[in-house]
């Protein structure tokens, strides 16, 4: 199990050049633009639009089209980020047990004196709990709940 992302170079893409930031802008403002839309917002053919994209993806700077789904809507109101230092050897069990656990919906390493942050849903606090007592077999934990939400995910600044 890897946690390391892949490192891409500019070179990768031969150059990240203001058409493929000007690409990514606008994919970032509409995910679902169709490659015809795209490129006559691009001033470019579509299957030229459609070729940059998929180098694009291949080099790994786009990694995925994705929707955004309010947990609360899903019956998963408890959102909780939990940081977790692994007892001696449980490192990769703990990296296993978020990767198969369906409340968590995110897993990161992390330096410091936590090795991970995992973001957990729960449809109850008593459910949370149960969730944590799964982590704890393998380290130590804390929580924190998320009350609001004053910045929701959102697309990085592309760089001029």
């Amino acid at each position: 199990m890897s946690f390391r992302s892949k490192a891409i170079t500019l070179s990768d893409l031969d150059q990240l050049d203001d058409t493929n930031r000007l690409l990514l802008r606008e994919l970032h403002a509409d995910p679902r633009i169709t490659m015809s839309a795209l490129a006559r917002k691009v001033g470019m053919s579509a299957p030229a639009v459609t070729e940059r994209v998929q180098r694009l993806q291949r080099a790994g700077v786009i990694t995925g089209f994705s929707m955004s789904v309010d947990p609360a809507a899903l019956g998963l109101p408890v959102t909780a980020f939990v940081r977790v230092r692994p007892a001696a050897r449980q490192l990769t069990k703990i990296a296993a047990l978020a990767e198969s656990l369906d409340q968590v919906s995110e897993c990161h390493r992390i330096t410091g004196e936590d090795c991970f942050l995992v973001k957990v849903h729960a449809a109850t606090i008593p459910e949370l709990e149960e969730t944590l007592d799964r982590f704890l077999m393998f380290g130590q934990t804390v929580s924190s709940i998320v009350v609001t939400t004053p910045v929701p995910p959102r697309p990085l600044p592309i760089p001029d």
